[in-house]
């Protein structure tokens, strides 16, 4: 999400001579943090989530597919290393293609309620990665507010 987008999502409530925006910060309006039982099994969308990251930055998916699983940080910093890894490709004459790869082991702790951190194994032919995603639950659904590729 750019800036211009989150300023057109915002609402302007006037009351007296004071203007103030309603956001995600507002707190009856702003998203609401979830309770750990009210959200699903975290260990499809971890999964889901790496895939669609490696693919992203292999340039064989459009980086706003996520964008509805992550925060915009981590929209930001992602759309960082796809314009980076796409340069990378193009100095070297390569073009973008599907990665073959395969998902490992994933290894999950839940340091407090409704909040997930986890790491996934990618196995390449060439290498592996780890992927540590940090999820926390908001109106009953997962969304990533870290995501590191090693």
């Amino acid at each position: 999400m750019t800036a211009r987008h989150a300023a057109a999502a915002r609402t302007v409530v006037v009351r007296g001579s004071a203007a103030r925006f309603l956001d995600d910060e507002d707190e009856y309006f702003g998203r609401q943090p979830a309770r750990r039982e009210e959200l699903p099994d975290p260990e499809p969308v971890l999964r889901n989530l790496t895939h669609c990251v490696i693919e992203a930055l292999a340039g064989a998916r459009d980086l706003e597919q996520l964008a509805r699983w992550v925060n915009d940080d981590v929209y930001r910093n992602l759309s960082k290393r796809v314009v980076l890894a796409a340069r990378a490709r193009r100095v070297k004459g390569q073009a973008p293609q599907r990665p073959a790869f395969s998902l490992g082991r994933l290894i999950v702790c839940e340091p407090a309620d409704g909040v997930v951190e986890a790491v996934v194994m990618v196995h390449q032919r060439a290498r592996s990665r780890a992927v540590a995603i940090r999820l926390e639950g908001f109106d009953q659904r997962w969304r990533a507010s870290v995501i590191s590729v090693l």
